[in-house]
């Protein structure tokens, strides 16, 4: 409940603040009369990414990865915790990191965003996306954002867009050792469809 009115005043100020988003490919995402989990995948280009990202695909709701550094601040702590996002220490990630969302994604009611360019291991990251991917049996949606980066940038009104791409399955371990190396080369595909 909480999440669906904190989606709505974000979605509402989003576009009295920057217009509308283009949003491409959303029949790719899984459908959400559904009751089936899946993992956004994208690149960490600004702290817009997740709110765009899960505004684009709703009304699916979707649990968020977060440094535990963000969880010091009791506002912002309430505030990112009402929007399903579980903290991770990005040095020692831990257990919790993989049983958390493969719960979730188990549950079918959330789905999860990660963004993997956003850790020093990059290449482990993308692998741990796979690795919840195999775990909890759902696809990886890989996407893109582009527009602003900043808040200055969103009062400029420059456009925004989103691009969704086909799903990816994640059955064996080999799978999910070779999705680290194709995923930049998908990645760079969906923003070109958006030039």
């Amino acid at each position: 409940m909480l999440y669906s009115m904190i989606r709505g005043i974000a979605r509402f100020l989003l576009i009295i603040l920057n217009g509308t988003t283009l949003i491409k490919n959303k029949q790719n995402l899984p459908d959400p009369n559904e009751n089936v989990g899946y993992i956004l995948i994208s690149p960490h280009r600004s702290w817009l990414d997740p709110i765009y990202l899960a505004l684009a695909a709703s009304p699916k709701q979707f649990c968020f990865m977060a440094k535990k550094e963000l969880f010091k601040n009791p506002a912002l702590r309430w505030l990112i915790t009402s929007m399903n996002a579980f903290p991770v220490d990005r040095e020692n990630p831990g257990p919790s990191a993989i049983k958390i969302p493969v719960t979730h994604l188990k549950e079918g009611k959330l789905g999860l965003v990660i963004f993997p360019s956003g850790s020093r291991h990059t290449s482990e990251a993308k692998e741990g996306a796979a690795m919840i991917a195999r775990l909890a049996k759902v696809p990886i949606i890989p996407c893109v954002y582009q527009g602003p980066f900043s808040f200055k940038d969103l009062l400029k009104r420059k456009k925004t867009k989103v691009n969704f791409g086909t799903p990816i399955y994640i059955t064996t371990k080999e799978e999910q050792s070779n999705f680290s190396q194709s995923i930049n080369a998908i990645f760079d595909v969906l923003d070109a469809e958006l030039r």
